[in-house]
């Protein structure tokens, strides 16, 4: 017999909450309003609807997936960040709020500059580098990043938002492919997590690429070369600006001191310390 609406959330919440799922309602939602195409809030307007046996059975290898940690983002296929519904596979990091304080400083920044350009190292969905360029309608970007999977989804959805026209897309290791070029920023948002952390994260976490999240022995790695070799590829006057780990703060505007001015340390909503950003001047 089918089940309605009403009766097959129940049961997946049970399931997911049986697992450790902190989220078990409202993952359960989101995944139900993803098999049937509609806002959450449609899920209790009808909620003694009938599922078909066919939506019953994809729904239910969801639920049993997400019981597994599979995020819910690989899951569905899709992430918002900044207003916008990214595409995301399992071959990137998940976009997550937080980094949307690093993506609004560079919108800021950007917008006051004349046909501005910046890259962006380590793109992975693209979800950085594609939202400026749907708010900053003349900038143009450079998107970098070490995996061919990762480019290839940074490039679906500079397509789908209608920027792919802005942007060059590099596989390469940070600024390698770009010798020879100068921007107006460069915007990372890099690993960070040192390497013996990794074992403690989250198991939805642990299911994201590795080489997205192993910052090296103190989790700055990433930093040092970036900061070091920025100023080769910044005009004078350009900014450098990244998102950093919880208590890193300290650290990389310590490693900015030495090429930049202007060091400011911006935090997020929780009042964590989340971006570190600078203007070169040579």
């Amino acid at each position: 017999m089918p089940k309605n609406i009403f009766e097959i959330l129940r049961s997946a919440t049970t399931k997911l909450e049986a697992t450790g799922i902190e989220s078990a309602r409202l993952d359960a939602e989101v995944l139900l309003a993803h098999i049937l195409n509609c806002k959450r809030l449609y899920l209790y307007v009808d909620a003694a609807k009938n599922l078909s046996p066919a939506q019953v059975i994809h729904y239910e290898n969801l639920i049993e997936r997400r019981a597994e940690k599979i995020p819910v983002a690989y899951l569905t296929g899709q992430r918002e960040f900044m207003g916008l519904n990214f595409a995301v596979t399992p071959d990137v990091l998940i976009p997550r709020p937080d980094t949307e304080i690093l993506t609004q400083l560079a919108i800021e920044n950007l917008s006051a500059v004349e046909n501005p350009t910046f890259a962006d190292l380590g793109t992975g969905s693209g979800a950085i580098c594609v939202s400026i360029l749907k708010y900053v309608k003349n900038a143009k970007a450079a998107a970098v990043d070490i995996s061919q999977d990762a480019i290839n989804c940074a490039k679906f959805n500079a397509e789908k938002f209608g920027v792919d026209d802005r942007i060059n897309f590099y596989v390469g290791n940070l600024f390698e492919p770009l010798r020879g070029q100068k921007f107006h920023a460069i915007i990372s948002n890099p690993p960070y997590i040192p390497t013996k952390d990794l074992s403690t994260l989250q198991d939805e976490v642990k299911r994201e690429p590795k080489f997205a999240l192993d910052g090296g022995v103190d989790g700055l790695d990433f930093y040092r070369r970036i900061v070091e070799d920025a100023p080769n590829f910044l005009f004078n006057g350009g900014f450098l600006a990244v998102e950093i780990g919880i208590n890193q703060a300290v650290d990389v505007k310590n490693l900015f001191a030495e090429n930049f001015t202007d060091i400011e340390i911006f935090r997020d909503l929780a009042g964590i310390e989340r971006v570190v950003a600078g203007i070169y001047e040579n």
